[in-house]
């Protein structure tokens, strides 16, 4: 694809995963790495094939594409297991050079061969951590409310099939953290959070 057009806090326009709630909007690829591992196209699943080495961009910096898109760093992309479907062993020997996903702050349409220039660490940085991703994200729940399990995961940007793991994380995390997320099934009377200002907080 030679152009996307990018929505800021959304995603990608028309695109079944653009989600306002999601620090996953975009994942961000290296070049070199598809020439280190002699990779076959768009086996990483990438948004955008950068010429800048991504394991090295931190949390909270911001990247500026072209004229008009700024790109949010939030953290690295996990190296799943479907990777060694396309090389054997794939998913451990790449460790974190699979990506960083983003969110978008400033929107525009980028075209290939745009100019990609790193404007530093200008946000809150979020850690690869998944664990203390869904601590922070706890943290962020109003005083007076409750998030789902399912809204944590999708906040946290991890898959819904972490939620089995919640009941014993949040029991380690503590009394507070247990009363702060629940099941869709739980009687809690409180009002469900979806994220609202999540991103814009932290």
């Amino acid at each position: 694809m030679d152009s996307l057009r990018l929505l800021p806090g959304a995603g990608i326009e028309d695109e079944i995963h653009a989600d306002p709630h999601s620090p996953r909007q975009l994942l961000l690829a290296s070049r070199d790495v598809y020439k280190d591992f002699g990779l076959p196209p768009h086996a990483l699943g990438e948004n955008l094939l950068l010429e800048t080495d991504t394991a090295c961009l931190r949390s909270g910096t911001v990247l500026q594409i072209g004229d008009q898109v700024q790109l949010r760093m939030m953290f690295q992309c996990e190296a799943c297991g479907q990777l060694d479907a396309v090389q054997p062993r794939l998913a451990t020997r790449i460790g974190s050079r699979r990506g960083m996903l983003a969110r978008v702050l400033a929107g525009g349409v980028i075209r290939a061969g745009d100019t990609v220039r790193d404007l530093g660490v200008l946000a809150q940085p979020w850690l690869d951590d998944w664990r203390e991703r869904v601590r922070r994200v706890l943290d962020a729940v109003p005083e007076g409310s409750v998030v789902e399990y399912r809204v944590l995961a999708r906040l946290a940007g991890i898959q819904s099939s972490y939620c089995r793991a919640f009941p014993r994380l949040l029991a380690r995390l503590g009394p507070y953290y247990m009363a702060t997320a629940v099941t869709a099934q739980s009687p809690a009377a409180l009002p469900r959070w979806q994220g609202e200002g999540l991103f814009e907080q932290y």
